[in-house]
């Protein structure tokens, strides 16, 4: 069976938009970020918003900003395997600052377990495209994390 992963995480990480992301009133790209995010809209949020690492307004969202955005990360996860490749930045926000960081703290464990099943369907399915991009020690870090 087929399973749908941008069903299912807009299912499991349901919840109302935030009303900001970031601590937007700390400094100007703070306020750029939060302001981002706030307009965009979570079905169509893509690599314009998000995809630039160097720029990139996750590194300053809330947990709460994390898990209303989680829908949109599997989406571009799945989305540009072939091609842009977001996965190495997910996988950079998922692994935080390690065991028990805050995104994963926040999450119910439903949703660690819909994360940590995700990572193996990469890696089971897509390991050829993961080591060719050099994720390899990054998604199975973030799955021990995740998979607790």
């Amino acid at each position: 069976m087929n399973r749908d992963w941008k069903m299912q995480a807009n299912f499991l990480f349901q919840m109302e938009k935030p009303e900001h992301f970031t601590n937007y009133k700390h400094c100007d790209e703070c306020a750029e970020h939060d302001e981002t995010l706030r307009t965009a809209e979570l079905q169509t949020i893509g690599l314009d918003e998000l995809g630039n690492p160097g720029w990139d307004p996750i590194c300053f969202c809330s947990d709460e900003g994390k898990r209303y955005l989680t829908p949109a990360f599997i989406r571009l996860t799945l989305d540009t395997l072939d091609n842009e490749f977001y996965l190495e930045q997910f996988l950079f926000h998922l692994q935080g600052d390690g065991i028990g960081n805050s995104y994963f703290d926040s999450c119910s464990m439903e949703q660690r377990t819909f994360i940590a099943e995700f990572l193996c369907y990469l890696l089971e399915n897509y390991s050829e495209l993961i080591d060719k991009n050099l994720c390899g020690d990054d998604l199975l870090r973030a799955y021990e994390i995740w998979s607790q």
